[in-house]
């Protein structure tokens, strides 16, 4: 399979910034995400001219547990949630149990840390910058916690972040709430934290965001931060839908 147009090639060495590639994919299963992710991953590892790729999209509802795990956080019967259409999927990255569903903006920035002169610390910080600088956009003061990593409105959580890294390159990422249904976070004790709530931009607004301008404002946050390019020509978009359809 062909992800040179996920990835980039050598272009970045006749322009003073490097490119980073971006793929807009709509509604995607995790399952099929985390296999773009790795597929994405393992072309960066094996070309040296390559620094990183950037996916964004939604997921159906899914409880995914981290690193730690996150069963013992769950607050509902496997019943229940077999009732209600939701998998629960074991994934690599850290933290701990967390919901994604429609609505809820995903990015998947796939990095080559050495080649970008980041460091995991550095990788976190950004995230949590380009959240803070998405919100402010819409007036919301988003904020760090020494809490648990992510974004933080007051005492609600609003953003998220889980990260795995393998051979210098992170996949995972952030997770805005944006439109989304905040109900099944009532369900775990989100990033395994007990006794807190989480809101979403719609909540803070009292009113629906365009998804559209949240992603673009998340682009451009994302370049400002990262001191890049983020550039999606017509043939990323056409792949990004093909490898949605073909499942990686």
């Amino acid at each position: 399979m062909r992800l040179e147009t996920i990835i980039g090639n050598d272009s970045h060495r006749d322009s003073p910034q490097i490119v980073w590639n971006a793929l807009s994919l709509g509604l995607v299963d995790y399952v099929t995400a985390l296999d773009i992710q790795k597929k994405t991953a393992e072309s960066l590892i094996s070309h040296s001219n390559r620094y990183a790729a950037v996916l964004f999209l939604e997921h159906p509802p899914v409880f995914t547990l981290g690193k730690r795990g996150g069963l013992d956080n769950l607050q509902v019967s496997p019943e229940f949630l077999a009732s209600q259409n939701i998998p629960v999927v074991p994934t690599d990255r850290g933290g701990d149990i967390t919901f994604h569903g429609p609505g809820q903006l995903i990015v998947y920035p796939v990095i080559h840390l050495t080649r970008n002169r980041l460091s995991v610390v550095d990788l976190v910080d950004r995230l949590e910058e380009i959240m803070i600088r998405t919100l402010k956009i819409w007036n919301i003061s988003g904020q760090r916690s020494p809490v648990n990593h992510g974004v933080w409105v007051g005492k609600k959580k609003i953003g998220s972040i889980g990260i795995h890294i393998k051979k210098a390159v992170s996949i995972h990422g952030i997770a805005l709430n944006v439109n989304n249904s905040l109900a099944p976070f009532d369900w775990i004790n989100p990033c395994g934290l007990t006794g807190i709530s989480m809101t979403s931009m719609k909540q803070e607004l009292n009113r629906d965001v365009p998804m559209d301008q949240v992603i673009r404002q998340m682009r451009l946050s994302i370049e400002t931060v990262f001191q890049i390019e983020l550039k999606m020509g017509e043939r990323g978009k056409a792949e990004g839908r093909r490898l949605k359809k073909d499942g990686g």
